[in-house]
């Protein structure tokens, strides 16, 4: 077992339940046929992978395949004692079936006839809970997240706000206090690309996680001034998602999961010249850099096959001289105070 990404990182936020993450978890996005149609047995061998390398926390969503991701986590965790591992899944889309000619999964291949609808009403929320129920086939969630409502998705800054209100006007935040007050789940948030709702939600709600992807890593650090410190005066913790920038720090030629702009190329590359001058891999310290911010519970870099979980788990343990991030540093690529590891 790797010892690093199987070392737990517990949570808990006032009186409620705490939760045990390990600081490697599994983003189970891929799983949905993210770009590439995928076998049950070549999921079945992947998520097995990851249980045997220890990692103990898995996140999905309605949205990931339509569907097929959920069942597919569901697939490893129904026959796994539930007090072994951690599960979230999100809530915001509701699947509706739909003639196959009209399911359009954006990004994810060969999904069943679904159409997805953006509902963030009480009744809303509470059948996207019990639908996610019955596709994994458990009877609780240790975390719930609200669902991308960021203007990467509804396309403006005044349209995600708009439906972060409808969250908080219709009663979908309410569904899932009542969740959370149940015990029904143990702890509620937001998953999102952006740091902007989730400081907003801080604003509006009580959160207890963020789910937050893309936004804080090797390559961005926006969220260092700007989310961060309210974070850490509430009690709020982060998961973080997307820590290669959706493929740009692994070296993949796609960034927020399109082509990559010129001025990111450009920072990679100096980036990565650091990383050559001290023998180290850019993934891995993609990995460690957002690991050791104190507010950090667990990453979670999506993975499609066996040999990318293990390939994710020696990238966690690899040894990164302390010089290579001060370097970083020097050279401006880091802030000063970002945290780093020892």
């Amino acid at each position: 077992m790797s010892v690093a990404g199987a070392s737990i990182r517990p949570f808990q936020r006032k009186n409620r339940g705490q939760i045990d993450f390990t600081a490697m978890g599994f983003g189970a996005a891929p799983l949905g046929n993210y770009r590439k149609t995928l076998t049950e047995g070549q999921c079945d061998e992947t998520l097995q992978a990851a249980w045997n390398e220890g990692i103990r926390y898995y996140d999905t969503a309605p949205l990931y395949g339509f569907g097929l991701s959920e069942q597919r986590v569901g697939r490893l965790l129904r026959d796994k004692p539930r007090s072994e591992y951690v599960l979230s899944t999100k809530v915001g889309r509701l699947l509706e079936p739909c003639a196959p000619e009209e399911a359009d999964g954006i990004i994810f291949e060969s999904i069943p006839p679904y159409r997805f609808v953006y509902d963030y009403s009480y009744d809303g929320v509470m059948r996207s809970y019990e639908d996610s129920q019955k596709r994994i086939g458990v009877d609780r969630f240790d975390l719930l997240l609200v669902h991308d409502i960021d203007s990467l998705n509804h396309g403006s800054r005044e349209e995600a706000e708009k439906h972060t209100h409808d969250l908080m006007n219709l009663g979908g935040w309410k569904a899932l206090e009542e969740l959370r007050a149940a015990g029904d789940v143990k702890s509620i948030g937001v998953g999102v690309n952006e740091w902007e709702p989730c400081k907003l939600m801080l604003e509006l709600a009580d959160p207890d996680l963020f789910l937050l992807a893309g936004r804080y890593t090797l390559l961005e650090h926006a969220p260092l001034q700007t989310l961060f410190p309210q974070c850490a005066e509430r009690g709020v913790g982060i998961i973080l998602g997307g820590p290669y920038n959706s493929g740009v720090l692994a070296g993949r030629d796609t960034y927020n999961y399109f082509e990559i702009p010129p001025d990111v190329r450009k920072h990679v590359a100096e980036i990565q010249s650091v990383c050559d001058q001290h023998g180290v891999t850019m993934p891995a310290a993609a990995l460690q850099f957002v690991l050791a911010h104190p507010l950090v519970v667990s990453v979670i870099p999506g993975s499609q096959t066996k040999q990318e979980v293990l390939q994710n788990m020696a990238l966690l343990n690899e040894q990164i001289p302390v010089e290579f991030w001060k370097a970083l540093k020097d050279s401006q690529l880091l802030p000063a105070d970002a945290p780093t590891p020892e």
